[in-house]
C-alpha cells in the first residue's frame, strides 16, 4: 500500500494556503488589539474569543490545508468527516471567536446587514444551507465540481458563508440580532437534522459506488491532476485510490454517510444541550426579576 510522502511536501502542507491563512490571523489581533482603540465602543479582546479565532483557523488548515485535504480526494469518508468539520464544528467556533464589537461593526454596513438579515431568517437559511448541502452530493454535481479547481474551491467558501448562515439564528452573540426563543430554537435544530439526512441516506443505502470522483480512473486522475499539480501527479505513475486504502469503495462510501450522521448528531446535541442551559438561566433571570419587583412594593411599605 502507497503512502501519502509520495506526493511531496507542497501537496501534502500547502503552504501557500497556510501563508494567507497566517495574514488573516494578523489582520484579526491588529483590529482587536493594536488598532482596537480607533474603533468607538471597541472592547478588548478576551483569552476565550482569541482561542476560538486561533482553533477555528487551525481547523480550516486541517481539513483544507493539511494531508487530510489530500486524503479527502482518496477516501470518501475522509471528505465526510472534513464536510462535516467544515459546515458543523468550525462555523459556531468561528462565531463565538468574533468579538460583538466586530459584528456590529460589519452590521453598520448596509449590504452586509441586508444580506445577513435576509438569509439568517430561520426557515431560509434552513432551506439554503441544506439544499446546497444536498446539490453538492448529487453524484454528477459533485464529480463536475471535485474535477475544476475554482468549482471546488468556490464552492467550499460558498457553504461555509451559509453554514454560517445556518447557525447564526441559534448562536448569534449579539442580543438585538437574536430572534429565535429557547423552544424555537430547539424545533430548529430538530428541522435542520430531518432535513440533512436525505443527503445521508442517499450515500449510505446506494447500491453500489456512485461517485466517479473515486471510482472512475480517468475522473480521479483529473481530481488529483488538480490536488496536487499535473507535473507531480504524471511522475506518479498511480491508478487510482484503491492504492492507499484496503476498503471497498461501497464501504468506503457508506461509512462516509455514517460518520456525517453520527457528527450532526453529536454537534447538533452539543447545541442542543447549550440552548436548554441558556433557556433555563434566562428563564430563571426573569423569575428572580419578577419575584424582586413583586417584593419591592412591600418593602416600601
Amino acid at each position: 500500500m502507497l503512502t501519502l510522502d509520495i506526493f511531496g511536501f507542497k501537496a501534502l502542507w500547502s503552504p501557500y494556503f497556510l501563508l494567507i491563512l497566517l495574514a488573516v490571523i494578523a489582520v484579526y489581533f491588529l483590529i482587536t488589539v493594536t488598532f482596537r482603540s480607533k474603533f468607538d465602543d471597541s472592547e478588548p479582546l478576551t483569552k476565550k474569543q482569541a482561542g476560538l479565532f486561533l482553533l477555528s483557523i487551525s481547523l480550516i488548515y486541517a481539513i483544507k490545508g493539511s494531508p487530510l485535504d489530500l486524503m479527502a480526494h482518496l477516501m470518501f469518508y475522509v471528505h465526510m468527516i472534513s464536510m462535516a468539520v467544515l459546515v458543523l464544528v468550525i462555523p459556531p467556533i468561528f462565531i463565538f471567536g468574533i468579538p460583538v464589537w466586530i459584528w456590529r461593526k460589519l452590521f453598520n454596513v448596509r449590504l452586509i446587514h441586508s444580506l445577513f438579515t435576509f438569509f439568517t431568517k430561520p426557515l431560509i437559511a434552513l432551506i439554503i444551507f441544506n439544499g446546497l448541502f444536498s446539490f453538492y452530493h448529487i453524484p454528477m454535481i459533485f464529480d463536475r465540481v471535485m474535477q475544476n479547481g475554482w468549482l471546488h474551491a468556490g464552492y467550499s467558501i460558498l457553504l461555509f458563508i451559509v453554514a454560517i448562515f445556518m447557525w447564526w439564528p441559534l448562536i448569534n452573540p449579539v442580543p438585538e440580532h437574536q430572534r429565535l426563543s429557547g423552544l424555537k430554537k430547539v424545533g430548529y435544530i430538530f428541522a435542520d437534522g430531518i432535513l440533512i439526512t436525505p443527503a445521508c441516506a442517499l450515500i449510505i443505502f446506494a447500491p453500489g459506488s456512485i461517485y466517479a470522483t473515486y471510482s472512475d480512473p480517468a475522473v480521479w486522475a483529473q481530481v488529483m491532476s488538480l490536488c496536487v499539480g499535473p507535473a507531480t501527479f504524471a511522475g506518479l505513475n498511480i491508478s487510482g485510490p484503491e492504492l492507499f486504502s484496503s476498503m471497498s469503495l461501497i464501504h468506503d462510501q457508506q461509512l462516509g454517510g455514517v460518520l456525517m450522521k453520527i457528527i450532526q448528531e453529536i454537534v447538533y446535541g452539543i447545541i442542543l444541550a447549550h440552548v436548554f442551559f441558556e433557556w433555563y438561566r434566562k428563564d430563571q433571570a426573569d423569575s428572580e426579576k419578577e419575584l424582586k419587583q413583586t417584593l419591592k412594593p412591600s418593602v416600601i411599605e
